[in-house]
């Protein structure tokens, strides 16, 4: 696949600190790809040195094959959709989504024919004789991406669009701007700090810490198979559990640092009596007869109805989680099953993933 944006050994300085170390990646054109990690990161930094409006300190941006380090924003060619919307209070859902057409001096018929097209797309019809302060959130967000649209630019760029939306409005527009998305073939880069929201958007999801990347590759392979711990525990929800523990001397099974020293079944062979962080997703452990399993006893439990959550007394709490509603209550005994190819095993001190020995 052709890349529409490429970034090569970037690095970016603001005085002493480094926010951005060694940043290659490749998107591809038409591809939908999120940036996501923690608060700091350096994902809205990367994306506002994309679209020009940091200067990087080294290395190279390319966007469609032209070098654009020494280009203003305006001369990049892509679309910023912010946070916080950025329309012009004074000026109505049509003038907003124009201005960048009039600002060229573009005839009145394409304008007007511009307009009314992506008005359609983004379902503003009705409202372009309205101004921002007469629409929801949902609607004003709507007109913002529009005024990216009629741009037709080579790439879009999100910087966290939804988070000032409530959550149902939230989980709506995130259908709407994957829809879009889809519509328009579009490249997209989008930042998010909602691990969901990146997973349930992106084609591929760039997970970010400390100004580096961690690991990037389709939503459903960073959940299966985490590079490190950062990266299990950050993707999906619930978080992960993790438990310290060390390779029995066979090398097939883990012996938990949990009371009574659990031995828990692994698929494959570890390296013998090295220690280890285990990982055991909530989803995947289940509840099983009073005479097999983990013995713990509940400390929580969490119901939103089509599931529940439930905490686990120990050191490091474990939480599990069932569907629908349980009868578990806080005090129970509970004994839980690991499905041994659910098993993540992690080194101890690097906390990277372990492969299978054989």
């Amino acid at each position: 696949m052709t890349a529409q944006i490429e970034l090569k050994n970037v690095e970016k300085y603001y005085g002493a600190y480094h926010a951005l170390k060694n940043i290659d990646l490749s998107i591809a054109k038409g591809q939908f790809v999120a940036l996501v990690g923690p608060s700091g990161c350096g994902k809205s930094t990367l994306l506002r040195s994309l679209a020009g409006l940091e200067t990087i300190t080294s290395g190279a941006i390319h966007i469609a094959g032209e070098r654009v380090n020494d280009l203003p924003p305006r001369k990049r060619d892509v679309a910023m959709v912010f946070q916080s919307y950025a329309l012009y209070p004074h000026m109505n859902v049509m003038d907003n989504l124009t201005y960048s057409m009039r600002l060229k001096r573009k005839p009145r018929a394409e304008i007007e024919a511009a307009a009314k097209e992506v008005a359609e797309t983004i379902g503003l019809s009705h409202l372009l004789d309205r101004f921002p302060r007469e629409l929801s959130g949902g609607q004003r967000q709507r007109v913002a991406m529009g005024r990216a649209i009629i741009r037709n630019p080579k790439a879009f760029l999100f910087d966290e669009p939804l988070s000032n939306l409530d959550a149902s409005l939230r989980v709506h527009m995130r259908k709407e701007v994957r829809a879009l998305h889809n519509r328009l073939g579009a490249t997209s880069v989008y930042v998010t700090h909602d691990q969901i929201e990146a997973m349930t958007m992106a084609d591929h999801v760039v997970v970010m810490r400390d100004g580096i990347i961690e690991q990037q590759g389709a939503p459903l392979d960073l959940y299966a198979h985490p590079a490190n711990q950062f990266v299990a525990g950050f993707i999906g929800s619930p978080a992960m559990n993790f438990v310290d523990a060390r390779i029995s001397e066979s090398g097939e099974a883990a012996r938990l640092n949990l009371p009574g020293e659990p031995l828990i079944p692994l698929n494959g062979s570890y390296p013998p009596g090295r220690s280890v962080i285990v990982g055991l997703r909530p989803e995947h452990l289940s509840v099983v007869g009073p005479d097999a399993g983990l013995a713990l006893k509940v400390s929580m439990v969490e119901s939103v109805g089509s599931a529940s959550y439930i905490s686990c007394s120990a050191t490091p709490e474990l939480s599990f989680v069932v569907e629908g509603t349980t009868r578990l209550r806080s005090g129970d005994s509970v004994h839980l099953a690991i499905d041994p190819d659910h098993v993540h095993v992690f080194d101890a001190k690097t906390r990277l993933a372990i492969g299978v020995v054989n």
